[in-house]
């Protein structure tokens, strides 16, 4: 049996949510020819119908750490997934439902409770306790912690054991991001022995890890491979694994990895960029392309406000003169969605209507002669360095696309190629942003709230590198408001302040683009696959 088309099933976003403004076609056709239907992105796959020896999967880089704590980034989360439950659990659809905490009532705006689950046990047999749970959401608070997720926590004031199977955690203020984390890697949930024995080998080749998920770890080759193994004793007997290994590769090399799938030495692969082989899978008879919802947008960030970039009337004519749909079309094939704002639609988790329609306020449209007009009233503006990361053409092809945009309004546009080694110091070192202007970066919430999103702007937010606050005053109010209709407003207006001053110019949401072997099917095709246990439904295809 062939399935090479791409898989469009199951729980399509609503057509009202994707009627992007200034892209109303419902198919959009990339160069070569592929044809992605972006109204109806899946969330899930067929769930595999037959048990399965060996599911080889690749990442693009080998992950640097599998404590949760330390998994903010693609390869680490796509592992670390089917290792390690939260207390909430993230669905394909993106809402959430219990995890290892059975039941979350708030008795107050500043007190959160969660009630674990009765007959959990770590990979080793020994059992989930409250002071497993204290543990693993302590090491995340305070000014000293190291864990990537800490923004999250900066209004705990305590958290504490009320109960044998019971947590109770107390807000300095109330915190709707901190709630909602505790569906990602933020709420997991790792064995306080096993995390103290190891000490800072814990999540490494060399110190392992101890945690309750469907799979576990079985043995880590640093530079050969991951290998997992299914948990019989997993408390969750619906996400019990077809699956009785899964082997994680790290070919980091794009045209490697797709010939890879092409031969089927590798079953399966997340792309959080689009392959320069994307064609070539979604024509393959060996393989089935997915397009799956998604939070994850391709952006370009201002780096400096004392810069080329500064004047915001610059950066608000160069998004005007970016052609969108192009962009989609030439650099995502034909795989992407033209953005208007940073957070699109799939992040409409709660106020839907009052989201969309604050949406339909902005276009992606070009208007070059809006365009030019600014650049007149700015006057004279410097040459405008761009970092490119080396060895990506998704990188080089945007940079193309947004120099054309630059000459045609007047603006002077040039790249600087960063080595790929080094282009993730831009995110933390200031010196090497030093003479650059901004550069381009996927990037991503973690759940379906705009604010999530927003709050990178914040001037307490570790995004926020630039010390830019003009949004401070509403995503302050929005992060303390429980109430789903004023915090939606909160966030319209932080939205409407980050859309026209543009500290970071939108230019695509990118789906999820997921590829597995035609032998094998059952893997969650959303963003939830980042923070939910996507392999878990794999099996092999009658």
């Amino acid at each position: 049996m062939s399935r090479r088309r791409i898989t469009l099933a199951t729980a399509a976003l609503a057509a009202a949510g994707l009627a992007l403004t200034g892209c109303t076609a419902q198919t959009a056709t990339g160069e070569g020819g592929l044809e992605v239907d972006l109204s109806n992105l899946a969330t899930t796959t067929e769930p595999g119908a037959a048990p399965v020896e060996l599911v080889k999967w690749n990442l693009p880089y080998e992950p640097m750490s599998l404590d949760p704590m330390y998994t903010f980034n693609y390869a680490e989360n796509t592992v670390v997934a089917n290792l390690c439950d939260s207390l909430v659990r993230m669905k394909p659809d993106l809402s959430t439902e219990p995890g290892l905490a059975a039941a979350v009532t708030q008795p107050d705006d500043t007190t959160v409770v969660y009630t674990l689950r009765d007959g959990v046990t770590f990979w080793d047999g020994t059992p989930l306790t409250a002071e497993d749970v204290v543990y693993s959401l302590q090491r995340q608070t305070g000014e000293t912690t190291t864990s990537y997720f800490a923004s999250y926590f900066q209004n705990v004031a305590s958290i504490a054991a009320t109960a044998p199977n019971e947590v109770t955690v107390t807000l300095s203020q109330p915190d709707v991001l901190f709630t909602q984390a505790m569906a990602t890697a933020a709420g997991a949930i790792v064995s306080k022995q096993a995390a103290e024995s190891a000490g800072e080998a814990f999540g490494t080749p060399n110190g392992g890890l101890q945690c309750t998920g469907p799979f576990s770890l079985e043995s880590w080759s640093s530079g050969k491979n991951l290998r997992l193994a299914a948990n019989p004793g997993y408390w969750d007997q619906a996400l019990a694994p077809k699956a009785a290994a899964l082997e994680f590769s790290f070919i980091a090399d794009e045209s490697t990895a797709v010939n890879a799938l092409r031969s089927g030495d590798v079953d399966g692969q997340f792309f959080y960029l689009p392959p320069a082989g994307l064609t070539q899978l979604e024509q393959s008879d060996e393989v089935t392309t997915t397009y799956g919802k998604s939070l994850v947008f391709w952006t370009m960030t201002t780096t400096d406000f004392d810069g080329a970039l500064g004047d915001e009337r610059i950066r608000q004519a160069l998004s005007l003169a970016i052609d969108r749909e192009a962009l989609t079309k030439v650099v995502f094939q034909g795989a992407g969605i033209p953005a208007t704002s940073l957070a699109g639609p799939d992040y409409w988790g709660y106020e839907r209507d009052a989201f969309e329609e604050a949406y339909g306020e902005f276009s992606a449209e070009p208007d070059l002669a809006a365009a030019k007009a600014l650049v007149a009233e700015a006057g004279t503006v410097p040459p405008i360095v761009l970092a490119v990361q080396g060895s990506s053409a998704v990188h080089e092809q945007t940079a193309n696309v947004i120099q054309a945009a630059g000459q045609a309004i007047g603006l002077d546009i040039q790249t600087k190629v960063i080595p790929v080694e080094q282009f993730g110091n831009l995110y933390f070192d200031p010196a090497a942003r030093d003479g650059i202007d901004g550069f381009f970066t996927t990037n991503y919430g973690s759940f379906a709230d705009a604010l999530d999103v927003y709050q990178f702007f914040a001037s307490t937010d570790s995004h926020n590198y630039t010390g830019w606050d003009l949004a401070d005053e509403p995503l302050f109010a929005a992060r303390a408001e429980t109430d789903d209709a004023a915090r939606a407003a909160h966030v319209i207006e932080a939205q409407r302040i980050i859309t026209e001053q543009l500290p970071w110019i939108p230019l695509a949401y990118e789906p999820v683009t997921l590829v597995q072997n035609d032998r094998i099917s059952g893997a969650t095709a959303s963003f939830a696959y980042l923070y939910a246990p996507w392999a878990a439904t794999i099996g092999g295809v009658e």
